[in-house]
């Protein structure tokens, strides 16, 4: 496991502007709104030749009545727990207030080191004289730092390095299948991932948008390795008014990008709505492998002939999706949600199977004896030869005499030849066809 650096303290001192400054990317959401890092989010960097990752964790309120505020506290309470270092976050601008002498001695009973940082030390110079006043936390040595300038942050990184474990006692990196969860807000992705985790690992309310980031979650089972990426709910585009909620479906389309598995999660008690469209034609369009995940199963009332309906009417509703099985769980209770596993595990290799050029052309052979290719004033299509030049999805491409000749509905029924004799469902096909004389790119 790489060592991972969590940035704890109040609200609004600037930990989501140190985490982008150090990631040098903008992974989180960065407003003056206190609680708009709700949860906490991850980020890979590296220093003097050590990776690691960083942590990004909502502000530390230590006593409220707010329910996110207090959802907030929890959160980075895990983020502590789990952290090979604390950079403790402080602000010249209020000095030390009450809740950062709360915030130091809940980080002193972790008895993780703890790294002090005082931000917001923009000019350079001879420091502010407040700055001294950070001695009293009993912290040590506190580092001046700028996030909005990177003052300071290169002796803020030494400082964590100096308590990382060796290097020979990281694992390498894994294969671990990386899972995107999606769907419209207060579908249950939230729920689903503390089911499988067994931990108030990502925030549950049922305020929509409690989830505003994507979120990485690690999990090993039997079954093999998963990183779960739970991403903010997608709304419709007319009610993306915030900038925050136009960040959130920005992560989720980066998410989706980044995994190889997209769980596209559908609430039971409503069907296939528009927006579950929108956001299974993202994961589609993307070419990943997609599994069609009925949630809230156990508030439907059932009858014999439930389950067909339902599954007639995900058919129906995501028509262009016909590849990607369809599992009906209950995150809450935890129904048939061991069996997602075998499923994400099936249909990632099947979306980065490779398949010989000799096993192809004889599906081809087959595919023509029994249904002629098409003809057009006289003349008929010749297919050459079929090969694979991709993965993830697979994607194959046909030779012909004339493109032109090539009818859709003759490329759909190549694409169900292969997918039937390869079982490639759960994942999309890209069949792209060339006419002799093309270049193969």
């Amino acid at each position: 496991m790489k060592p991972i650096v969590a940035i704890v303290g109040r609200p609004n001192v600037g930990k989501s502007l140190l985490f982008n400054k150090l990631i040098g990317k903008r992974l989180s959401i960065v407003q003056d709104t206190p609680g708009v890092t709700r949860d906490r989010i991850y980020g890979e960097t590296d220093w003097n030749g050590r990776t690691f990752t960083l942590v990004d964790t909502g502000g530390i309120e230590p006593r409220t009545d707010d329910q996110i505020l207090s959802f907030m506290r929890q959160q980075a309470q895990i983020a502590v727990e789990n952290a090979t270092v604390i950079v403790f976050l402080t602000d010249i601008k209020t000095g030390v207030t009450a809740a950062d002498h709360e915030v130091a001695n809940m980080l002193l009973r972790s008895g993780k080191p703890i790294v002090l940082a005082v931000n917001k030390m923009d000019s350079t110079g001879l420091p502010d004289p407040d700055f001294y006043e950070f001695y009293n936390l009993g912290l040590g040595d506190p580092i001046a730092v700028s996030a909005v300038h990177g003052h300071g942050t290169g002796d803020l990184l030494d400082a964590c390095v100096q308590y990382f474990p060796p290097e020979d006692q990281e694992e390498e990196e894994d294969d671990a299948i990386k899972v995107a969860l999606i769907g419209k807000p207060n579908v249950g992705k939230s729920s689903l991932v503390n089911q499988i985790l067994g931990e108030e690992r990502v925030i549950v309310s049922d305020v929509a948008g409690t989830t505003r980031d994507a979120i990485d979650s690690r999990f090993t089972n039997d079954r093999g390795t998963f990183v779960f990426i739970d991403t903010a709910g997608m709304r419709r585009k007319s009610k993306v008014e915030e900038d925050i909620e136009k960040y959130s479906v920005l992560r989720a389309t980066m998410a989706i990008d980044r995994a190889d598995v997209c769980l596209i999660l559908i609430d039971a008690t409503e069907g296939v709505t528009e927006q579950d469209t929108k956001v299974a034609g993202m994961a589609h369009e993307a070419g990943k492998a997609c599994i069609i995940v009925v949630n809230k199963w156990d508030l439907v009332e059932k009858d014999g002939k439930t389950m067909d309906r339902m599954t007639e009417d995900v058919r129906k509703g995501l028509a262009f999706m016909t590849y990607a099985p369809i599992l009906f769980i209950s995150a809450k209770t935890g129904q048939r949600v061991d069996k997602l596993f075998d499923l994400i595990v099936a249909v990632s290799n099947q979306a980065s199977m490779r398949i010989t050029t000799g096993m192809l052309n004889n599906v081809l052979a087959d595919a023509q004896t029994r249904v002629q290719p098409p003809t057009d004033k006289g003349r008929r299509l010749k297919i050459y030869y079929m090969t694979q030049v991709g993965i993830r999805p697979p994607h194959f491409v046909v030779f012909c005499n004339d493109a032109k000749l090539f009818h859709f509905s003759y490329r759909r029924y190549l694409e169900n030849c292969i997918r039937n004799t390869f079982d490639l469902t759960g994942t999309p096909i890209i069949l792209s066809v060339r006419q002799k004389g093309d270049k193969e790119d």
